[in-house]
């Protein structure tokens, strides 16, 4: 799974090269093993859908919520030096899953990662919302990122997911997939 980076033998770009290959060797054969609704057996780590690169052109949610269509946006926003936004969105979703006792602490590192003036994967929010942020981890709950959240989603899709649909490896998958 591309979510949790460190925990990966492989990081999300590799990854990413990894799928892209798969993607356009399955489309290449005119046999696909395929078994089930569409899934291959083509590798142990990987399960792949021949039909999902057409699928996350449907909406920036069917592409977030497909394990592949994440690792390949986050590979994407990585070539374009924005990976920062896609790793704050994550970030916060395992966030609203963590147990009350962590929150604090894990809101402390949130906020120095992404939102802090001198964070080092510091995601473009307005000063308004910093300040909003910072208050709300004061008494960290687990809405307390919501409104950036909601910002830096917003901003990836408008802004970087219609770049990535038109990216040279998205438009060569999707075509190599209508051809199949």
């Amino acid at each position: 799974m591309c979510r949790g980076l460190e925990s990966l033998p492989i990081t999300c770009l590799e990854r990413a090269k990894e799928l892209k290959a798969l993607f356009a060797s399955l489309l290449q054969k005119s046999d696909h093993s395929i078994t089930g609704a569409g899934q291959t057996k083509k590798c142990d780590k990987l399960r792949l859908n021949i039909d999902e690169p057409l699928k996350w052109k449907e909406s920036f949610d069917k592409l977030l919520s497909c394990q592949n269509g994440l690792c390949m946006f986050r590979a994407f926003l990585v070539s374009e030096f924005s990976e920062e936004n896609i790793a704050f969105y994550l970030a916060c979703e395992d966030y609203r899953a963590t147990k009350p006792s962590k929150l604090a602490t894990k809101a402390k590192k949130i906020y120095d990662e992404f939102i802090g003036s001198d964070a080092p994967r510091e995601v473009n929010l307005d000063h308004v919302t910093k300040a909003i942020i910072k208050k709300n981890t004061e008494n960290s709950t687990q809405s307390c990122f919501d409104l950036a959240q909601s910002k830096i989603y917003t901003l990836m899709e408008k802004d970087c997911y219609p770049r990535f649909l038109k990216s040279p490896t998205y438009l060569e998958l999707s075509r190599k997939t209508r051809a199949s």
